[in-house]
């Protein structure tokens, strides 16, 4: 009688159960290097915690880099899905969209460590070469949203489309960073600051007044596919990771 004991290490024929398998082992990856750090984490801790061979790990992800990259590819699908559920609620803008990026990076400790180079939980993964893919989701067809939202009034006409980036990125990141710097009184709360990000990026960006409500039906429906194109190629990546999916070049 054919023995129905599947050999250690040996991946499931069902491509469901190695899903959740692979799932399973971001979990567990994902509470060990909140509470460790990523250089302390170990695929044989991982292992062990998720209660499966070292070998089974490396079925899904050659490296330890690539099990991690899965994990913050996760996170990204993860905020950027929660981002298209609320900016559906309304309203749909650009202020709007802001707030909530905001929110989802400080709501969620592995992808604030990601944007503001957090060494201390990410380890070497902050010194070496950056994936140039962390924020592709969002670049793109950032241009032709910015480009939507000019031709609708929404946007500033005396800044050139890298001023805009420019000055997008710059009130995002150091909104982002420099709480960290100042006293403990100074700090505002998470959700407070992405208030203060979405409305400082709004005076600097918007051309001030209403506009009409045409204009503001095709702004709405612009940022709307222009999160929908984020939240896809989110997760393309993530099923290039899980093995889901063929990379393409």
């Amino acid at each position: 009688m054919e023995s129905r004991t599947r050999r250690v290490g040996r991946p499931p024929q069902d491509a469901s159960q190695r899903l959740a398998r692979a799932h399973h082992i971001l979990d567990i990856a994902g509470d060990l290097v909140l509470r460790w750090g990523y250089d302390k984490t170990t695929v044989e801790d991982i292992a062990r915690r998720a209660g499966v061979a070292k070998g089974t790990i490396y079925l899904h992800w050659k490296t330890r880099e690539e099990l991690f990259a899965a994990l913050l590819r996760r996170e990204r699908v993860e905020m950027i899905t929660e981002v298209r559920r609320r900016i559906g609620e309304g309203p749909a803008t650009l202020r709007e969209l802001l707030r909530l990026l905001a929110s989802g990076i400080l709501g969620r400790p592995l992808i604030r460590a990601s944007v503001l180079g957090d060494s201390e939980v990410l380890g070497r993964l902050t010194r070496q070469k950056r994936d140039r893919t962390a924020g592709a989701e969002l670049d793109a067809g950032f241009q032709g949203y910015f480009g939507t939202l000019l031709e609708h009034g929404a946007l500033r006409s005396d800044l050139t489309p890298a001023e805009q980036v420019t000055t997008l990125v710059s009130i995002l990141y150091g909104f982002l960073s420099v709480p960290s710097m100042m006293p403990a009184g100074y700090r505002p709360a998470d959700e407070r600051l992405a208030e203060l990000i979405a409305d400082a990026g709004g005076r600097a960006l918007e051309p001030g007044g209403p506009i009409p409500p045409a204009d503001a039906r095709a702004v709405a429906r612009a940022t709307l596919e222009y999160v929908d194109a984020a939240v896809e190629a989110a997760q393309r990546k993530l099923r290039v990771s899980l093995g889901s999916e063929e990379s393409t070049p």
